[in-house]
């Protein structure tokens, strides 16, 4: 069965940064997935952040962390990260990495959560005003 792994959350202050690591095991074709990731925040739904193809050419952002957040992956690592600079208390929620439901779901469809295939454990930001 496949394993979502993320790491790199902690307690940040305003204006600081965190990088993000998804690690995903027991997935022999990662590199042809989209992959995302989502975020919840108590008493709030899971809510999309950033997406991106298996290529890396095409990335998509939430609204709210357009030009702060960046998406990047390693296929020859299985890996996904998520770049958060100027971070903002708002951002306080629990991340959590997304593979695609199957090789056909595109980078600009897994803003949805129905089009997510499996979901790590999340990992905690917080923010600190």
């Amino acid at each position: 069965q496949v394993q979502v792994v993320e790491s790199g959350g902690g307690l940040v202050q305003t204006g600081g940064s965190l990088r993000l690591s998804c690690i995903v095991s027991r997935f022999t074709f990662f590199s042809s997935y989209a992959m995302a990731w989502f975020r919840q925040a108590p008493g709030q739904e899971r809510e999309f952040v950033a997406s991106i193809s298996w290529t890396s050419i095409d990335t998509y952002y939430a609204d709210s962390v357009k030009g702060r957040f960046t998406i990047s992956r390693d296929n020859a690592r299985d890996r996904v990260y998520l770049q958060m600079n100027n971070l903002k208390p708002e951002d306080t929620a629990n991340y959590y990495c997304a593979i695609g439901l199957s090789l056909m779901t595109s980078a600009a469809q897994m803003d949805l959560r129905e089009n997510v295939g499996s979901w790590g454990q999340g990992t905690q930001v917080t923010v600190s005003s």
